[in-house]
């Protein structure tokens, strides 16, 4: 039993033995590992401030069973989803909508990656995943507030769900400044992670869905293995956890265990993957948010899979889409990594990183401000900081990590 169940079933008087009383108490609801690793950044608004109590509680969801591991870890007072909507909470904060309607307290709603970049066209409900109404006004109820990064979304969100407008607040990207913030650092992370001063890094990233670049790893996860030269070239797979959630973790590392080869490293699922999105030379890719994010990084970016009808047509994604080199089932990838790097434009991948945040270098200010006048309180006394991503491990420490599949 957590500490704020054992707190919620105490009688009045016997609180009176807490240590810290009245506090105002913010919830944070955790769908998936995607949506707690991105939520986790905004607590950070929260640290230090003794008049709050934060909990957390993790809805059912099909991409969820990582959750309770990662709570875990953090070490915070978890609550049962059932338990959780039947209490009343000082402010909720959630990335992604399912069940949120149920939460009993000033609900903010923020995106779970960068911008809104999937088109859904099959199911009841097409249209752009976040900006749909059953998003915005999940189970017909109004949140308290919409974050968003970028005044672009304005425009869509009139057009589509109106009524959410005056409830709307531009406040950036807490992923896209964390990113800029560690980009001088990029000498050291590569150090961290075992590159020698020759070694070339390929990063090799999908997002989750039918038309992610990992529906096409079986064939390209062996070209990298044997085409990228040993001891010039490291390379390093990065999967979105909806993979790893929705497949399960035995089934994803046996697909990949023949890719085990030195000099190849498959990234855990909880680890962070911004600073080693930011020690790459190239970046193998598709139509997901941290290839995007990528263009942050002087990377030459290789589009691995980019389907049209899966991106939204005004996302940053539709730019990079048409201006990153598509990556040739039949081309040398050497030559192709080559070609890339000599047809890099820095100022193209600029004005599509542009269209991340309308706000660079802002969202710790402007979310700490839309929390705290949502609790009533007022902000504390210093500029928020936004602090540069801790040094990541070693590559060969992932590599070790890896249980062994049996054959």
């Amino acid at each position: 039993m957590s500490g704020l169940r054992k707190i919620a079933e105490l009688p009045g008087e016997e609180r009176e033995w807490l240590t810290l009383v009245e506090r105002k108490t913010v919830l944070v609801v955790v769908h998936t590992l995607t949506y707690g690793k991105r939520l986790v950044d905004v607590l950070s608004l929260l640290e230090a401030d003794f008049r709050l109590q934060v909990v957390f509680t993790a809805p059912p969801h099909v991409f969820g069973d990582e959750v309770p591991r990662f709570l875990q870890e953090l070490g915070c007072a978890v609550l049962p989803w059932d338990e959780a909507v039947g209490m009343s909470f000082d402010l909720a904060l959630a990335a992604g909508p399912r069940g949120v309607e149920r939460i009993s307290a000033p609900l903010i709603t923020l995106p779970h990656g960068a911008a809104y970049l999937k088109r859904l066209v099959r199911g009841a409900h097409p249209g752009v995943a976040g900006l749909r109404r059953q998003d915005l006004v999940p189970g017909g109820r109004l949140p308290a507030a919409v974050a968003v990064p970028h005044h672009a979304e304005l425009t869509d969100l009139e057009r589509h769900c109106p009524e959410v407008l005056p409830l709307t607040h531009v406040v950036g990207d807490p992923a896209y400044d964390r990113i800029t913030k560690s980009l001088p650092l990029r000498a050291e992370y590569r150090r961290a992670l075992g590159l020698s001063a020759g070694e070339k890094l390929v990063v090799v990233v999908s997002t989750w869905g039918a038309r992610s670049s990992f529906g096409r790893f079986e064939a390209l996860l062996p070209r990298v293995v044997a085409e990228l030269p040993a001891g010039r070239f490291r390379s390093v797979i990065l999967l979105h956890p909806n993979v790893w959630s929705g497949h399960g973790s035995w089934q994803v590392r046996a697909w990949l265990a023949r890719c085990a080869q030195p000099g190849v490293t498959l990234v855990p699922p909880e680890a962070d993957w911004r600073s080693v999105l930011i020690a790459a030379d190239w970046i193998i890719g598709d139509h997901g948010s941290v290839t995007l994010y990528g263009t942050l990084t002087g990377a030459p970016i290789l589009l691995a899979s980019s389907p049209e009808q899966e991106i939204n047509p005004a996302s940053p994604a539709a730019a990079l889409a048409m201006t990153a080199p598509a990556l040739s089932p039949t081309h040398p990838l050497l030559g192709q990594l080559r070609y890339a790097a000599a047809e890099y434009r820095p100022e193209e991948y600029a004005a599509i990183a542009s269209r991340i945040t309308s706000e660079p270098g802002r969202f710790n200010r402007n979310m700490r401000r839309l929390m705290y006048r949502l609790l009533r309180l007022g902000q504390p006394a210093h500029e928020p900081e936004t602090v540069p991503l801790p040094k990541p491990p070693a590559l060969d420490t992932w590599a070790r990590a890896r249980r062994e599949v049996p054959a």
